[in-house]
């Protein structure tokens, strides 16, 4: 088996750790055996600051998949939890262990098609999930898409919108989902401080809601919480944002390159908002994958074979991507009968 020299099937950010975020963790390593904030309560006026609304409307956890749990599991109410797919392969997952029955609406165009997903609601609806930009197709829907959206809904259904990669898409080109929480009580937004901050591995997570979810959220903090140092390291890493910025818009200028590159082999590939492409090669999904492994690059198939997701990587990286890319694709068109 060949070994994996570009791991390019599970969305990391390839950038060091953003300033003082190492330092940050060394201090922090010093104080590992004292309670300190438990409850994350540094960490949360921080977050709210930096966004500009009050504490009581944020709740940190580790990690958004974390944080999606607990509100699935504090919301759904075994009814039914309505979403896009193919979207976040552990949706459907999320949604049985929260007691509740998934209705997935397939996507339009690789985007959600929120007409479908608000015919879709019914009395027993409790939650509409919704991933912007969509994970695996990258596809996104902006503010006035939402809002037509919103309007459409019963008033007793919550939105949750799942914002993990919203620092890699173009603000124009995307809802403000803070903007809807703050002006509509049914819309919570989650995010991570794992990839457009590069915490991937110390797991730390965040929702602006209306006051009553963090209410609701708050008895399961005790069982979710946030290590003392992933504190530390989150809150540097906000203190870090035009460091952030600046890394997350070369990430979005290597995505457009690859896939200027991956659409002049003329291989079907939605343009990406987030750090990730979704190949959709049909019956070659696998042997494109097969292919890159035996270059020593890991990508994925995803929602039952429907395509293959890859990670915006190094230059590097990438440039080998295209490589296995286009001898695929020459592959490809060399095994197809001629027609008479």
């Amino acid at each position: 088996m060949p070994t994996i020299r570009h791991q390019l099937s599970l969305n990391e950010n390839f950038a060091p750790p953003l300033p003082g975020v190492r330092e940050a963790v060394v201090a922090g390593s010093e104080r590992i055996n004292l309670t300190l904030d438990a409850m994350s309560a540094g960490l949360t006026r921080a977050i709210a600051e930096h966004h500009g609304v009050d504490a009581s409307r944020v709740f940190v956890g580790p990690g958004s998949g974390a944080l999606l749990q607990q509100f699935l599991t504090a919301f759904a109410g075994g009814g039914e939890i309505v979403h896009a797919w193919p979207s976040f392969e552990m949706y459907p997952l999320l949604v049985r262990c929260a007691g509740a029955t998934a209705v997935p609406v397939p996507l339009r165009d690789d985007a959600h098609d929120l007409a479908a997903m608000a015919d879709a609601v019914t009395e027993r609806t409790s939650v509409v999930l919704l991933c912007n930009p969509n994970n695996p197709t990258g596809a996104a829907f902006g503010a006035d898409e939402l809002r037509a959206f919103l309007d459409r809904l019963p008033a007793g259904v919550r939105v949750l919108i799942d914002e993990a990669y919203a620092d890699f898409a173009d603000p124009a080109e995307l809802a403000d989902g803070l903007r809807a929480a703050a002006e509509d009580s049914r819309v919570t937004v989650v995010r991570t401080f794992s990839k457009s901050h590069g915490l991937l591995g110390l797991r730390v997570g965040y929702l602006v809601a209306d006051p009553s979810v963090v209410t609701a959220l708050t008895p399961g903090s005790y069982f979710y919480r946030v290590s003392t140092v992933a504190q530390d390291a989150a809150i540097a890493a906000l203190g870090a944002e035009e460091a952030m910025r600046e890394r997350c818009a070369a990430v979005a200028a290597e995505r457009d390159r690859v896939h200027a590159g991956l659409r002049e082999l003329g291989i079907d590939v939605p343009r990406s908002r987030a750090n990730f492409h979704w190949l959709k090669l049909g019956e070659g999904n696998e042997e494109f994958v097969r292919r890159c492994a035996e270059e020593g690059i890991a990508v994925r198939t995803l929602a039952d074979g429907a395509g293959v997701r890859v990670t915006v990587g190094t230059a590097e990286a990438n440039d080998e991507l295209l490589e296995v890319a286009r001898r695929f694709v020459a592959d490809s068109a060399a095994q197809r009968p001629v027609s008479a």
